[in-house]
């Protein structure tokens, strides 16, 4: 099978089109032709083994010292059933599924082994791509938005509100009835003020920072605001939500500040794609092949990449 393999870490063009094995299911896993996977940040951190700080040492004992240990990545899929686990209830071949894989990465090729319970079906009326384009960015921003209690007559400030777990933060701030802030570059203002919020702050002019607005929850999905200039945005009872800290924010308790990493949990999987299906999520996406992944990665390095990215091995 064709795969987008990373053979050691550097920047994207380490990454090659290569014809390798396809995997073999385990017991419990479900071998999945793959339709449509993401290309992440996460992605490409791992890649040029860029991690946050702190991070470093712990992340190449999980991910590969010297080289990636998996050397093909791609941590979303949206695919067909292929073969089945002999221990594997609930799915059949030829069904519609998407998940996520996790550590185990291996999606950026047409066939990937998953856990089955990493994995849900996919409504007929929701796209592969929109499967694949929502799930990485929409389960981050479900999970860190309920972790907060976003809802009625709460405001919510989302930085970095044009990337893949802002686009979806900001869309579902705004199912939740939040009155939403988007932070983003100006050439970006119109798309996430069609995606819902109600009000924009275009950082290329304004120093958040130096703002006098406070908000009930601030999501930063980017990494540029530590926890002392989230708090600073907060109203009395506020809370700030660090999507991409560091190792010391992650460990360090603090009372209005809150850090950590989203789950992975098929329920979620299944919530977000009804929310695509009935018209309240709309997948800002740009689809792509396989040979044009090492492009891919280029767009991410260069922090102007919009919504997600959808590769079609």
């Amino acid at each position: 099978m064709r795969a987008a393999v990373v053979p050691v870490y550097g920047p994207p063009e380490v990454v090659e089109i290569r014809d390798i094995d396809r995997p073999e299911p385990g017991p419990k896993q479900v071998l999945v032709r793959v339709v449509a996977a993401a290309v992440t940040s996460g992605d490409a951190r791992i890649r040029g083994a860029r991690f946050p700080d702190g991070f470093g040492a712990l992340s190449r004992l999980a991910f590969g010292w010297r080289r990636p240990r998996r050397p093909v990545l791609g941590g979303v899929v949206s695919g067909t059933v292929a073969a089945l686990g002999a221990k594997v209830d609930g799915f059949a071949v030829g069904d519609e599924v998407a998940g996520m894989t996790g550590t185990a990465m291996g999606t950026h090729a047409q066939y990937v082994a998953i856990p089955a319970k990493k994995l849900t079906h996919k409504p007929p009326t929701v796209s592969h791509s929109d499967a694949a384009g929502v799930l990485f960015g929409g389960s981050a921003a479900l999970h860190f938005l309920r972790s907060v209690d976003t809802g009625a007559n709460t405001t919510v400030l989302v930085n970095g509100a044009s990337g893949a777990i802002g686009t979806n933060a900001v869309q579902i701030a705004k199912h939740l009835d939040a009155t939403v802030t988007a932070v983003t570059s100006g050439s970006n203002a119109a798309l996430v003020t069609d995606l819902g919020a109600d009000d924009v702050i275009d950082y290329t002019s304004v120093d958040l920072a130096a703002t006098k607005r406070r908000f009930d929850v601030v999501l930063d999905t980017v990494g540029n605001l530590d926890p002392a200039s989230a708090a600073r945005l907060l109203t009395d009872s506020g809370t700030a939500v660090l999507a991409a800290a560091t190792l010391a924010e992650n460990v360090i308790p603090r009372r209005r500040v809150k850090a950590g990493v989203a789950p992975e949990r098929a329920e979620d999987f299944a919530h977000l794609m009804s929310l695509v299906a009935d018209g309240t999520l709309r997948v800002v996406r740009d689809d792509i092949g396989l040979d044009d992944i090492v492009d891919a990665h280029r767009r991410i390095d260069s922090g102007r990449k919009v919504g997600n990215i959808v590769v079609h091995p």
